[in-house]
């Protein structure tokens, strides 16, 4: 926390961050940026990339929190979007179409980096850190828009289980990378995906369950604010303390919530209304947070990390989208909507710079330069999707 002293800085900082907020929210509906763009570029400007205008203790101790409550919050939003009845109406496209896009990924970054003559095992470990996406961005986009649909609701599925299937491909590379490096311990790093995935499942069953039983009870037909974001808070803490997903838990949390409580809809609406300052904040912070010196380190490894990034989303989703019988714009389409990555990646290459300290000065500078990359022009790219596939669908609906 801030010294006392600081309490006018640190009030004025928030002040503007708001007032910022509600200057994207406005330029967003008028330029073809949209507001996660907006709000990232202004915490660029804002952080020591830029003119140094907020404290420190913003971007090193506030962003690291805000991080973890903002993707609980994505996470639960898009577990309502995994229920079982919309599981039986679209599980079968949502499920190939995230595993295509996830498998392409993998495959395109391994072989580029291959051909490129890199380490096998160097290859492995940045191909497992590929696919991570960036639910927040997407899904604040998708509420911007107000675009809704069979698209949109293959897109939230497809977000909502990418992080399950980006840990566990992960933990694949990483435990092949160990054994081709001879270092061992493969078993080790798979059971340890595999633990995390089933320990954050079991940690969303274990808190949904009373939150789908005493929301609206607490307060009769109405629960409140405090019902919904002290669970979804306490579902953050809880992950954090046992070092599992807080977004794959709360999105479990979402799941059996929106299963259980399906009479009402108000938990995820509380949330939904709470949402937008943690998300001001959030991405403000992001920006700040962001190494733009590191785009120079790209080079061509980082070039040809990214153009294979986007040749796997874009055919590993348009391929299994086909063998799910995916509608036409799902397979052209939804991998170019996959575009955004952000903090789960850059959690990946510390992990993987930790196990390999050998590759650290090739993985870091690649990840965080492409995520810089991704996360600013992600979004945009998203965003110009979204509203080609309204007008195609609109146009459709009228003939």
């Amino acid at each position: 926390m801030p010294e006392i002293g600081n309490i006018p800085a640190t009030l004025l900082a928030l002040g503007m961050m708001f007032v910022l907020g509600m200057v994207a929210d406005i330029l967003g509906r008028k330029t073809p940026l949209p507001r996660v763009t907006l709000l990232l570029l202004a915490g660029i400007m804002l952080g020591p990339a830029g003119f140094s205008l907020l404290p420190q203790v913003f971007v090193q101790e506030w962003f690291p929190m805000l991080t973890h409550v903002a993707l609980c919050m994505v996470g639960f939003l898009l577990g309502q979007e995994l229920t079982w009845s919309a599981i039986r109406k679209r599980g079968r496209s949502v499920f190939l179409v995230s595993v295509g896009e996830v498998l392409g990924v993998v495959f395109f970054v391994a072989l580029a980096l291959v051909l490129l003559g890199m380490d096998l095992a160097l290859a492995l470990l940045l191909a497992g850190i590929a696919p991570a996406s960036a639910p927040a961005a997407i899904l604040d986009i998708v509420k911007e828009t107000r675009v809704k649909g069979g698209f949109i609701s293959t897109l939230l599925g497809v977000v909502a289980i990418d992080d399950a299937w980006g840990l566990l491909i992960f933990s694949f590379m990483l435990a092949a990378a160990e054994a081709l490096s001879g270092q061992g311990g493969a078993l080790q790093a798979i059971g340890s995906g595999l633990g995390e995935i089933g320990g954050s499942i079991l940690l969303g069953v274990v808190l949904g369950l009373p939150m789908a039983y005493l929301t609206g009870r607490v307060r009769p037909g109405e629960p409140t604010q405090a019902e919904a974001l002290g669970l979804v808070v306490l579902c953050s803490g809880a992950a954090i303390w046992l070092d599992l997903s807080n977004i794959l838990a709360a999105m479990t949390m979402g799941i059996v919530v929106a299963s259980l409580a399906s009479h009402h809809e108000r938990p995820f609406k509380e949330i939904d209304g709470l949402e937008w300052p943690f998300m001001i904040l959030f991405f403000l912070l992001a920006g700040a947070s962001l190494h733009i010196g590191k785009l120079q380190a790209v080079g061509w490894i980082g070039g040809a990390y990214i153009l294979a990034r986007i040749a796997g989303l874009c055919c590993g989703s348009a391929l299994f989208g086909r063998l799910a019988g995916a509608g036409p714009l799902v397979r052209r389409w939804m991998g170019l909507s996959l575009l955004p990555q952000a903090g789960v990646a850059l959690g990946l290459a510390l992990l993987a710079s930790q196990s390999f300290p050998e590759f650290r000065d090739i993985i870091l500078p690649v990840v965080i330069g492409s995520t810089v990359i991704f996360e600013i022009i992600g979004p945009v790219i998203t965003r110009r999707v979204i509203m080609h596939v309204r007008a195609v669908e609109s146009g459709s609906s009228g003939k």
